[in-house]
């Protein structure tokens, strides 16, 4: 272990509360990262202040009320939970950071200098577990322009995505067994990205854009696309959990706007799967480590409608990993011997 390292834990973040004006301002900040929506800066700046912002806050603050909690968003309360529990395992600093919202990363890189003043190196743990411009990209690009921006002259080291490794994907079919029985089907929902995004993350190897079958071989697919990863998350898991192909299944959730993003689509997909005679699903999110908007709201609510009225019987919520002991342990291994144990 590093004496005078510090762990700075980021996740995506939320508005401060349900009110319109915060959720506009939460909005403004996440679709302006352009990262987000990579499209010409002046394009994307009318396309979001003159056409989502006028309409879409309301929609979503009402999103946002059916899962507040007497402590504020779930992911803000949850992800600080997480930063509690990790510190009372290990002596070395932690503090929190948002990418949109509060606690800014920013306000959490100076929380952890404050700690410990002697401060010699910073790991930075996105938490996210597969690499995406709009996820994991953009959170890295941040922190370094924020402790850039502080002067200060300390060593910033960065945990990859961590999709494949050995504890994380024990960790996460721990949590999915405890929790996944008397259901008939699997259904592993991740967040969506733009087809496009692919190819700009990988290349010269990723052909999903041409080709829907791309990358679902996860022996032979490219190893630095993201639908790549999803699926090898998708097959280590249900290996671990002993399932048959025609037990589980991979969809993708949450598109914007009318260009394609990965498929199939998770809200197409249950509506298919409940017509299709599966009478009991359960639905696992792992391209969240917290429960959220996404899960909580479109997942779990949403999608939860439109499987049993198109047949379904009984549906369940797979929650994420939150402050699962398993998930606090392999942080806690992360955090303090990395990189010699990374697999």
């Amino acid at each position: 272990m590093k004496p005078n390292r510090g762990i700075f834990l980021v996740n995506l973040g939320s508005p401060d509360s349900t009110s319109v004006a915060d959720v506009r301002r939460y909005l403004r900040e996440f679709l302006m990262d352009e990262r987000v929506i990579d499209t010409n800066p002046v394009l994307r700046w009318i396309v979001i202040n003159c056409f989502v912002l006028p309409r879409r806050p309301h929609n979503t603050a009402h999103a946002y009320q059916r899962i507040w909690t007497d402590r504020g968003s779930p992911l803000i309360a949850t992800s600080r939970n997480l930063q509690q529990l990790l510190q009372q395992q290990t002596s070395l600093p932690v503090a929190l950071g948002m990418r949109y919202g509060n606690p800014s990363i920013r306000s959490g890189l100076e929380n952890l200098r404050a700690q410990n003043p002697h401060l010699e190196e910073i790991l930075l743990i996105p938490l996210y577990p597969h690499y995406a411009m709009a996820t994991w990209e953009t959170v890295v690009i941040k922190t370094k322009e924020d402790l850039a921006s502080l002067g200060w002259n300390i060593r910033l080291t960065v945990l990859p995505p961590f999709y494949n490794q050995n504890s994380y994907l024990e960790a996460l079919t721990t949590s999915i067994r405890e929790q996944h029985h008397a259901t008939d089907y699997l259904l592993f929902s991740y967040h969506g990205v733009p087809l496009r995004h692919l190819k700009q993350e990988d290349p010269t190897g990723c052909h999903c854009l041409a080709s829907p079958n791309c990358c679902q071989t996860p022996s032979t697919a490219h190893a630095s696309c993201y639908r790549h990863q999803c699926y090898f998350t998708t097959e280590q898991v249900a290996k671990r959990l002993s399932l048959a192909p025609g037990q589980h299944s991979t969809s993708f959730q949450s598109r914007f706007g009318r260009e394609p993003w990965c498929q199939p689509y998770t809200d197409e997909e249950l509506i298919r799967l409940a017509k299709s005679g599966v009478k009991r699903i359960s639905v696992a999110c792992p391209a969240f480590v917290s429960d959220c908007l996404e899960t909580l709201e479109e997942i779990g609510m949403v999608g939860k409608e439109s499987f049993l009225a198109n047949g379904g019987e009984s549906f369940r919520l797979i929650t994420c990993l939150n402050e699962h002991p398993r998930w606090v342990e392999t942080l806690r291994d992360w955090s303090e011997h990395f990189p010699a144990n990374w697999n």
